[in-house]
Order: structure tokens, then C-alpha cells, then sequence
């Protein structure tokens, strides 16, 4: 049987109340890492692993779901005293009406950023739908040949939106591309970078444990910090799906390390 939620909100208040292992970062998960799991075992999940910020993918959480299934789920969430911070990666397309439902179920569940990978014909209603809802949107880069696959796209997507229209940098998707992570934080800045999926890779094919590819997390970190970086900053790790929680334990250990060095 759960625990009653006011005493995991007090577990969480005292956790605060401790040095953050992860310096000025609101250290999250994106649920994607536990993709084989139902979402109530990945919030257990992600209470085991000591992080209290989520970032839910779609078919864990799924926006779609009637409105009931909406109340029942932030109920599973207070439960598990972890808190819901962004969604996604979210497709835009054309549809205004499927754009609004996507906002009334973030507003809905407490969600502060919805990242995405919208359609260039999208943005003049999502900037409307931001600025109702309160709500920004972070896109997100793929790797190469996709729609926004370096910061010189993502800047282009940018340009001439509100500060409602922001990054999701994801470090491994970039440096398949070739991109500097660092250079994307230092580009972009502080009123455009909304998110984080933070991931290794090697020789921009093969994605690692945090550590063991080509970024340079102390300099990313450094980077973040410079901006004063408070979105949602989520560990991803895509490989391993069956049982990803040693090589979860591990990316947070080198993560820790690497923000006591920042």
C-alpha cells in the first residue's frame, strides 16, 4: 500500500532542504527511459533513483485520454509525491483543435513545458495557445535529416516567435548532428532554452551512459548555470529499455560527479 502523499511531500520537502547533488538543476526524468514499464511503475522508478521531477512521453500519459482519466492520473502522481513538470515530445501539426487539447491537459496536470517538434504552419496558433495557457513550447531536435536536427534550425524556428517559442535541447540528437551542446546554451540563452534531455553519444552513433560518449557535461552544466537555467532538465536514456535502472544509477552518479566539477 502507497503511503499516504503528505508524508512523501514531507520526504520531499526535507530532500530540498539538503544539498541538491544536483546543483541549481531540477533534476528530472524523462519517462521515455522507462518506456517498457506502465507509468505508476515509473514513478516508482523514478522515487527509487531519488529524482522527484518528470517529464511524462505521450503514450505513458496520454493526452488524448478523456478528461476523467486526467483526474485519476494527477491523483496516481500526488500519490507517488513526484511532480509533473513537462510533456512530451508532442507533434504539431495543422489542427488547432488537436493544439488545444495538448494545452487543457497540461494546464489540467500542472505542466510547466510542453516540448515538441511542430510544423512551421503551427506556430501562429501555438503562440496564441502559450500565451492562454501560460504554457511554452520547447522544440525539440532529432537527429540528422530531421526537421530541426542543428541550432541553426531550432534558431530559424525561433526567430520572430515570442519568448513563448523555446528549445528543448536534447545534448546526443545535437551532437549527431555535429553540434556543440555548450554552443546551443550559449546561443540560444536564457529566455529561449525552456528544457533539457540530457544523453551521451560516441562518435555520433552510438548513445552511451552519461559519461562515457563525446559530451562535455562540465562545460554543458557550466553553460546552464551561466544562463541561470530552472526548466525542466531530464535525464534520457534510450537504450536498455528492459531493465534501464543500473544504467540509470550510473548516469546520475556521473552526472553528480560532473556538477561537483562544474
Amino acid at each position: 500500500m502507497a503511503r499516504p502523499c503528505r508524508i512523501l511531500l514531507l520526504e520531499n520537502a526535507m530532500r530540498r532542504q539538503t544539498r541538491n547533488p544536483y546543483g541549481p538543476f531540477r533534476m528530472g526524468i524523462q519517462s521515455y527511459s522507462m518506456r517498457k514499464f506502465s507509468f505508476q511503475e515509473a514513478l516508482r522508478m523514478t522515487r527509487e533513483l531519488g529524482l522527484e521531477y518528470v517529464e511524462a512521453f505521450p503514450m505513458h500519459l496520454p493526452y488524448f485520454a478523456p478528461p476523467e482519466k486526467w483526474r485519476e492520473s494527477a491523483r496516481m502522481i500526488a500519490d507517488s509525491g513526484r511532480k509533473l513538470i513537462a510533456y512530451g515530445v508532442v507533434s504539431f501539426g495543422r489542427d488547432e483543435k488537436n493544439a488545444r487539447q495538448v494545452f487543457e491537459f497540461a494546464k489540467a496536470m500542472g505542466i510547466e513545458v510542453i516540448t515538441a517538434d511542430p510544423e512551421p504552419a503551427s506556430f501562429g496558433f501555438l503562440n496564441r495557445l502559450c500565451e492562454e495557457f501560460k504554457i511554452p513550447i520547447a522544440i525539440h531536435n532529432h537527429g540528422p535529416g530531421s526537421r530541426y536536427d542543428t541550432i541553426r534550425s531550432i534558431e530559424e524556428a525561433m526567430r520572430g516567435q515570442p519568448r513563448w517559442i523555446g528549445a528543448c535541447i536534447d545534448t546526443a540528437h545535437l551532437l549527431r548532428s555535429g553540434e556543440n551542446p555548450v554552443e546551443a546554451v550559449r546561443r540560444f540563452g536564457k529566455e529561449r532554452v525552456h528544457a533539457v534531455h540530457i544523453k551521451d553519444v560516441k562518435d555520433r552513433t552510438q548513445y552511451t551512459r552519461l559519461g562515457k560518449g563525446d559530451l562535455d557535461m562540465v562545460g554543458f552544466l557550466r553553460a546552464l548555470r551561466q544562463i541561470d537555467f530552472k526548466g525542466s532538465f531530464a535525464l534520457e536514456y534510450e537504450e536498455e529499455p528492459d531493465e534501464p535502472m543500473p544504467a540509470l544509477r550510473e548516469c546520475l552518479q556521473a552526472l553528480q560527479e560532473a556538477v561537483r566539477r562544474m
